[in-house]
């Protein structure tokens, strides 16, 4: 995330797709920071999932949103408390109730404030989008899972324990089998670690392991990454494989007489081989440096 030069993270809410009745994805079309987006109806109300970034991005989403509730009650969720994720959120304070899960509501206060530094510092456009930006607080806390009636729809809410971040939650609409999985997943890039001690040191390699088993063993049929394209349960076992290859490479050097920066290097490499049209290739490092300090 040291890249000055990153393009505008504008959500482009026109084009959204369809992936079952009243369920659209306002997709991210591969534009770095800017996450998939959910609008799920039922009869009596409809949900968001995830805003964008900053106050003019979630202004946009909130007016789709709006536009496609037609009068029914809204509600806003996200699935972790990173900046393209949820620090837009405080823009539909008054016109939906926002819900998230402990973790990530306690991620928000105490990190959400430093991470909006830290993304301000990501170059001008980036900045730019973060204008006006404050950290949101919830209407809504639960604890581990949540059911919300739409109206002849239900979605699931559930946090999965510390992953990516403390806070990790994904989000299922069962009549459609359809999964939200925020930033656990990915598609077409390196699986994101936002290692950045000591600041920040709650992602886990092995626990996004464990939780990715547990997604796959669901077998949903449909499942939107929190950036790229959406598909099968195929996203969910390449992310797995991924994970699998980053711990046991990282840990099979991890022992040696080589300099940490010689063991990146060497994991780096290996695993750009095997996925050379990846983006994202920092996150090799930040997840070495994770996996070296974990233990089985």
């Amino acid at each position: 995330m040291t890249d000055l030069q990153l393009p505008d993270p504008a959500v482009r809410t026109d084009g959204a797709q369809e992936l079952a009745r009243d369920l659209l994805v306002v997709p991210n079309r591969n534009t770095p920071l800017v996450p998939n987006i959910g609008i799920i109806g039922g009869t009596q109300a409809v949900l968001v999932v995830d805003t964008g970034l900053g106050p003019e991005n979630a202004e946009n989403v909130l007016a789709a949103a709006r536009d496609h509730a037609r009068g029914r009650r809204l509600y806003v969720t996200t699935t972790h408390f990173h900046p393209e994720h949820a620090l837009g959120t405080h823009v539909f304070a008054g016109e939906a109730t926002y819900l998230v899960n402990r973790a990530q509501a306690e991620d928000l206060a105490a990190k959400g404030d430093g991470y909006l530094a830290m993304f301000r510092g990501l170059g001008e456009n980036v900045a730019r989008r973060l204008e006006g930006a404050r950290v949101p607080t919830p209407d809504v806390v639960y604890e581990q899972s949540h059911t919300l009636d739409l109206g002849g729809r239900v979605v699931r809410l559930q946090a999965v324990g510390r992953a990516h971040s403390k806070g990790d939650q994904v989000v299922t609409v069962p009549d459609d089998d359809v999964l939200f999985t925020g930033d656990l997943a990915e598609t077409g890039q390196f699986a994101i670690f936002p290692w950045f001690p000591p600041h920040d040191t709650d992602v886990s390699g092995l626990r996004w392991i464990e939780v990715m088993e547990r997604l796959v063993a669901s077998g949903p049929a449909t499942v939107v990454p929190g950036h790229g394209d959406t598909g099968g349960t195929q996203v969910l076992t390449d992310v797995l494989a991924y994970l699998r290859e980053l711990r046991d490479e990282t840990w099979a050097r991890r022992d040696s007489a080589s300099s940490r920066e010689t063991l990146v290097e060497e994991v780096r490499a290996v695993l750009v081989e095997r996925h050379p049209t990846w983006t994202g290739r920092e996150w090799i490092d930040t997840g070495v440096a994770c996996l070296c300090g974990e233990q089985p």
